[in-house]
């Protein structure tokens, strides 16, 4: 049995000095799946500052933007009148992500720091496993790979990033703002995470000790239509094979402009900012939705196990843009 000690923060900067000051020191709160890693043997904190009394649990609508406390349950975002009216591609990700119990318990900033769900990394008796063990290789790649990544992934790792609310966030240009001992900063969650391929074993752009304090969410501007597809092997209680989230900005039958995430397919929440290049000034219709969907999966890098993912996110893709453009299939 490891042991470690349990400290309950009061304060978000008494916090950050703990965590900062300790290298064997780990935040709790809902969503993260760090008491998972553990019980797996994956993790072994020495001190865990629970964070979940924290003052983070605030929804405010300042000027044209959703400030969201990281602290926040995905079911109190979920049901919140704002997100329903401005941003339906949040609200569908958010119930898409997990059954009503666990989202009335994790929270919005836990679930964007989720750890993967690789069998691999999971399993402390697998030895290859770059993420957990740099250097030692990837099992995923020769090994039963189909909830893993295309996109973002090379044979260094092919883990896949769990999130669905993290792709819409993506899709939104959504902005965390970060506690520090050196003060705050805000990062925008498209330069927040970092590939697998880049980094197997170092998942996003915090130091540690940092905190996300706030989700800084824009809202759609009023007329644009959005929505969030997600592909999996059951109705729910389920991981995504693939999905999408897209907002569109159609006139006089012209996309004016186009926001597209995908899921279930990258090391990372992704933007497929190609796809939004072919989509902007083009006729909303199959054909452009087709191409833009071609666009999206180039250069993906697949083994046998996740080959099918490539026609599958086109799929995904293709149907919510008919979907939200009002296209018929």
């Amino acid at each position: 049995m490891r042991t470690f000690e349990y400290v309950r923060a009061t304060d978000a900067r008494q916090a950050v000095e703990m965590v900062a000051g300790d290298p064997s020191a780990a935040y709790l709160a809902g969503g993260t799946t760090q008491l998972d890693l553990m019980k797996d043997g994956v993790l072994a904190p020495g001190v865990l500052v629970d964070i979940t009394r924290l003052p983070l649990h605030s929804i405010e609508r300042v000027g044209d933007a959703l400030h969201v406390g990281a602290l926040v349950t995905m079911e109190e975002l979920a049901t919140d009148p704002t997100v329903a009216e401005r941003l339906p591609l949040v609200r569908d990700a958010l119930l898409a992500g997990a059954s009503t119990q666990l989202r009335n318990m994790a929270t919005i900033g836990g679930n964007l720091l989720q750890r993967t769900r690789c069998r691999y990394f999971r399993d402390p008796a697998v030895p290859h496993c770059n993420k957990r063990v740099p250097g030692s290789g990837c099992a995923a790649v020769e090994g039963s790979a189909r909830m893993h990544a295309i996109l973002g992934a090379s044979d260094q790792c092919i883990a896949l990033h769990a999130s669905d609310v993290a792709v819409a966030l993506v899709t939104l240009d959504a902005v965390l703002h970060i506690q520090g001992v050196s003060g705050p900063r805000q990062v925008p969650l498209t330069e927040f995470y970092r590939t697998a391929s880049e980094s197997p074993d170092d998942e996003n752009v915090l130091t540690h000790g940092e905190l996300i304090d706030t989700v800084e969410i824009p809202l759609l501007p009023d007329g644009v239509r959005s929505g969030y597809l997600k592909v999996r092997d059951r109705a729910s209680y389920e991981f995504a094979l693939t999905s999408a989230a897209v907002a569109l900005t159609i006139s006089d039958g012209i996309i004016r402009e186009a926001r597209i995430g995908l899921g279930g397919v990258g090391s990372k929440p992704w933007r497929a900012w190609d796809a939004e290049r072919v989509l902007t000034g083009s006729p909303a219709g199959t054909e452009t939705f087709r191409r833009a969907a071609e666009e999206a999966v180039r250069g993906a890098w697949t083994v046998p196990g996740t080959a099918f993912k490539v026609e599958l996110a086109q799929r995904t893709l293709v149907r919510e843009l008919q979907t939200v453009a009002g296209v018929s299939v």
